[in-house]
């Protein structure tokens, strides 16, 4: 991965972008980008430093390594018009759907594939990348690519049938887990807390019991059983939130998620 090229750089686009070179897993002036909005690449580019691309052949024709970090519907026209400029390169895909069985039929033999799922907190050092087990990469470009993701966070290999699932929890999961500390934020808002203090601690002790779970490797129920204490507080917020249908409301959420894939 001597030279790497996005083609695309939205939201996950731009969170690996400065994820990977703030964290070190590339260097700038090895960064290549193609993608809309150019004023906007422009400025992204002056503060990071990598080479911004006015087309997709300029791009492919400066990196061995590509990625592809557009939207599902764009990404089949922009194979069927590439196909012989990707071949003999490594092709690496954030985009939803395209496992490595999917883009075999897509690629010409020979071009090397391997299918990630990351999510936003990589940005910021943190986050969480599902590779999948099939891929065609070479067993040394494989640990390379692995090891430059490490630097933003936790690589999990998944099987490909476990891929969007997998997804659905990790990939979706930040925007459930905001949605739970504006809650909780507001819930500390009612009863006095400023704001930006309502946010920290909400922030810091989702942090924190994250952190406590996988260090330890304890059950989340061992985790919640070790705070409440009998007749307490927290076993009466406890059964609000049981009464209120959370759980429920958390699997929902990924169901709806893979039913949208379908």
């Amino acid at each position: 991965m001597n030279r790497l090229g996005f083609i695309g750089a939205g939201n996950m686009g731009s969170a690996l972008i400065r994820g990977l070179i703030d964290f070190g897993g590339m260097e700038a002036d090895h960064v290549y980008v193609c993608g809309h909005h150019p004023e906007i690449l422009n400025a992204f580019a002056r503060e990071k430093g990598f080479y911004v691309c006015e087309s997709v052949e300029e791009l492919l024709k400066a990196c061995d390594t590509v990625l592809f970090a557009v939207k599902p519907k764009h990404i089949e026209a922009l194979l069927s018009k590439h196909r012989e400029d990707l071949f003999g390169k490594t092709v690496l895909s954030v985009v939803a759907g395209y496992d490595f069985a999917k883009m075999q039929t897509l690629l010409l033999p020979g071009t090397r594939y391997l299918y990630i799922m990351p999510n936003t907190p990589c940005e910021v050092g943190a986050g969480t990348f599902l590779f999948e087990e099939a891929h065609s990469l070479f067993d040394t470009e494989y640990a390379d690519v692995r090891r430059r993701f490490e630097k933003m966070g936790r690589v999990v290999e998944l099987p490909s049938k476990l891929m969007d699932v997998g997804s659905a929890v990790a990939g979706c999961g930040p925007a459930f887990v905001a949605m739970m500390l504006e809650a909780l934020a507001d819930a500390a808002v009612k009863h006095g807390v400023p704001r930006a203090l309502a946010y920290e601690l909400a922030s810091q002790m989702t942090v924190g019991a994250a952190t406590l779970q996988l260090k330890t490797g304890a059950h989340p129920g061992q985790l919640k059983d070790a705070v409440c204490s009998p007749g307490g507080s927290t076993i009466r917020g406890v059964q609000a939130l049981e009464k209120a249908g959370m759980r429920a409301a958390f699997m929902d959420a990924v169901d709806a998620v893979m039913d949208a894939g379908r």
